[in-house]
């Protein structure tokens, strides 16, 4: 589910980064009270996403806009196809349309991505985790596009999940004391919240199983035959997750090492866009 307080506030920021005080070229060429009839194309293969934000920004900018939906969020498209027609002030249509447009783009992209990674693991018991490696304030639409494609969502930030990793333990001194010091914080502070840890080689792993109280452990970079002894050594005590320059090629042979989880930060920092293009129709 999207957030509707946030994308009120993403349609609100978005046109106004835009328009500001007005379109001026629209406003000079086209009669304030004109209706027009547009289509959304399809210019290539992928995984359509954004059409709901599509149907708010369009709502935003004339209530009596009207949003006929031919493919859903999350299916597949190719070359070619229409995603959906809109009817709308036709002042009101040119104004949305680049920020739908730029919007929609990028979020079918990552939802493509997202489909491929998936695709790759859909027989095995794993889950392909997006990170907090996004684009600033449009983190909620971009987690969004990730769990459209398939994927799944971890953290949303540094409020709702504990993350002990590396520069965590370099300067806290040892994973040890890291974890004694985070459990402490919670009981203090009433926080109900999971725990993953990061280690980087099989010392730190033993190290962590034997002070427990957490809820995952996280393998940063691990070579395939480490990893596998580390996830076979921790024996489902906790849940286990790989990460680090996870791509399309390595990412079935990682998960057939039997980890539960695999994170992957180029789902977001590393999709492209979609093409696509939005045109009026003439009578």
């Amino acid at each position: 589910m999207l957030d509707r307080k946030l994308l009120d506030e993403f349609i609100i920021a978005g046109l106004y980064e835009d328009v500001r005080e007005g379109d001026h070229t629209s406003q000079a060429c086209i009669p304030q009270n004109d209706r027009s009839r547009a289509k959304l194309l399809v210019k290539e293969a992928g995984v359509i996403s954004g059409i709901k934000v599509a149907q708010a920004i369009f709502g935003h900018v004339d209530p009596k806009s009207k949003v006929d939906v031919l493919i859903k969020d999350g299916q597949d498209v190719l070359y070619g196809d229409i995603a959906f027609y809109v009817e709308c002030n036709t002042q009101a249509l040119l104004k949305a349309e680049r920020l739908v447009l730029n919007t929609m783009q990028r979020l079918s992209g990552i939802s493509t991505l997202s489909s491929q990674f998936a695709f790759e693991v859909q027989d095995l018991p794993v889950k392909i985790l997006d990170t907090r490696k996004t684009t600033p304030l449009l983190r909620f639409l971009e987690k969004w596009a990730v769990k459209v494609g398939g994927c799944d969502n971890y953290r949303d930030g540094l409020y709702d999940w504990i993350m002990i990793k590396d520069n965590h333990v370099d300067a806290c001194g040892s994973h040890t004391e890291a974890i004694q010091a985070v459990h402490k914080y919670l009981k203090n502070n009433h926080l109900n919240l999971k725990i993953t840890v990061e280690v980087r080689n099989l010392a730190e792993v033993e190290e962590v199983l034997k002070i427990g109280g957490i809820s995952r452990i996280m393998f940063d970079n691990f070579e395939l035959p480490i990893l596998k002894e580390a996830v076979a050594h921790v024996n489902k005590r906790f849940e286990t997750e790989a990460s680090g320059g996870v791509n399309l090629k390595t990412v079935r042979s990682i998960a057939l090492t039997g980890v539960d989880y695999i994170s992957v930060g180029a789902l977001t920092h590393s999709a492209g866009t979609m093409d696509l293009s939005l045109k009026i129709i003439k009578d």
